[in-house]
């Protein structure tokens, strides 16, 4: 964008990413925009197109999470589409993905770093082989899936490629924490011990708990903080509970489960890697909140 005359003084503004920025008459780019211009009409519509422009950005990124956390496989023309958007590309680049074929089942092994999407050409991706190569119509490729880390064999050396490759993704995706389901010697879903790993962590205040939860996107009810999933097509949610008094009443965190859509509670046999990794993340990113003592003792 290029600079534009404001009404006062010989000013000039434009818009830099999301910031605006002025120069005065002689030129020079100043630190701040002048208080004097504060309701200068084009200061006002370059500041109301920045705002817009970072909720476009936030909800690209939040789209894309959507994706990733719920396994939903993304039609190949749809990147291609939103592909030229820079909030979109720079939320997309990057960020590993795998082809599904027509049975629904996604091919991680011929998963790749998106690069580039384009309607004729299809998505450009760099494979694990460092090789170029294409994902669409013409391979057979109608859509991807941004696989959650969780599901990614050898993730730890994925990583590493990814720092030599030089990636930064714009959604968290490859350096998302994970957390696997606990098993028994039998190779079984463990009895649950993970989900009481993380009660009895107190806030002065329930408010800072809710507060916490919904700064991190998650929604409360009902006294939970609650985390939306869909994996293998079923929908179920993780819900942490976080307590029901008044907003200002002193709380202490309990157990964390998983429900389905009827609300029953599942055992930790019906629930799957993506969704107890999500599961987990939750409560974790909470329960990091909790009132911590001057011993040490964060209970």
């Amino acid at each position: 964008m290029g600079w534009i005359e404001t009404g006062s003084g010989g000013y000039a503004v434009t818009l830099e990413g999301t910031r605006v920025l002025c120069r005065n008459a002689q030129g020079r780019t100043l630190k701040q925009v002048p208080a004097k211009l504060k309701d200068d009409p084009e200061v006002v519509r370059l500041r109301q197109l920045a705002q817009w422009l970072e909720r476009h950005e936030q909800e690209c990124r939040e789209q894309v999470d959507a994706w990733l956390v719920r396994s939903l496989p993304v039609p190949v023309a749809l990147l291609a589409r939103v592909w030229p958007d820079p909030a979109w590309r720079a939320a997309l680049t990057d960020l590993v993905v795998a082809p599904v074929g027509p049975d629904g089942a996604a091919d991680v092994a011929r998963a790749g770093f998106l690069r580039d999407a384009d309607p004729e050409r299809g998505l450009g991706v760099v494979d694990l082989d460092g090789d170029s190569v294409r994902l669409g119509s013409a391979q057979g490729v109608e859509s991807v899936l941004i696989p959650h880390p969780v599901l990614l064999d050898e993730l730890d050396e994925l990583r590493e490629f990814a720092a030599e490759l030089g990636v930064e993704q714009g959604a968290e995706q490859l350096f998302r924490e994970v957390w696997r389901r606990p098993e028994t010697r039998d190779g079984e879903a463990g009895s649950g011990d993970a989900v009481e790993a993380y009660a009895g962590g107190r806030f002065e205040q329930l408010r800072h708990a809710t507060a916490r939860a919904t700064s991190y996107g998650y929604r409360v009810r009902g006294g939970h903080a609650v985390c939306p999933l869909v994996e293998d097509g079923r929908a179920l949610e993780a819900a942490y509970w976080l307590g029901e008094e008044y907003p200002d009443a002193e709380t202490w965190t309990g157990s964390l489960e998983w429900r389905d859509r009827a609300g029953r509670r599942l055992s930790p046999a019906e629930v799957g890697p993506v969704a107890w990794s999500e599961g987990e993340r939750m409560a974790a990113l909470v329960y990091a909140g909790r009132v911590v003592d001057e011993e040490g003792d964060a209970r």
